[in-house]
């Protein structure tokens, strides 16, 4: 796993050990980032589910802000620290020890809004449009904001979930990607 793109080009980062968790591949990565971007002007990130946090870091690479990075395992956590770290990106973001749910509601309570937010859950918990839902409900995606969905590909989700409206699908594979923005 590397960095594709911006200031952290080419930069190595480190993977969670063990098979709990499912990076993003490279290729997937970069195309995420074409269609998203591919540079950012500033804006705020929420990593859900980060597991390394390559998405993350790859979007801090490519000029947001800040970036919040979430995940449960302890593993994960540790593996996004040091690949922050090793990027110098410690003071360019958040990192929380949170199950997505709870993570979502401490949001809320903040009042925090987001220009992307990538959600990249464990295929097997089918839990998309429940985030998406949520998301929308309580304004957490500003109003020319992004919300990218990894997912099996046999599992696709809704065109339209609450107000966001997908503008982008592609699979690669066994993954697919969804792209959801407020309709214009």
């Amino acid at each position: 796993m590397r960095v594709i793109a911006g200031t952290l080009k080419g930069r190595p980062l480190k993977a969670v050990p063990g098979s709990g968790t499912r990076p993003t591949t490279d290729k997937v990565k970069e195309s995420i980032f074409n269609i998203l971007g591919p540079y950012f002007e500033g804006g705020m990130g929420l990593d859900l589910f980060a597991g390394s946090g390559g998405l993350g870091v790859e979007a801090l690479s490519r000029g947001l802000e800040k970036v919040i990075f979430v995940d449960k395992d302890s593993k994960a956590l540790h593996t996004i620290k040091a690949n922050l770290k090793e990027c110098d990106l410690v003071d360019r973001s958040e990192v929380y020890r949170n199950d997505a749910n709870r993570a979502l509601k401490a949001i809320v309570k903040r009042e925090i809004a987001f220009d992307y937010i990538f959600l990249d859950p464990p295929y097997k918990q089918k839990k998309l449009e429940e985030l998406v839902t949520f998301i929308d409900g309580h304004n957490l995606l500003n109003e020319n904001g992004f919300v990218m969905c990894e997912y099996s590909s046999d599992s696709i989700p809704s065109n339209v979930i609450g107000r966001l409206h997908k503008v982008r699908e592609e699979a690669y594979g066994i993954i697919g990607i969804s792209i959801y923005t407020y309709q214009k």
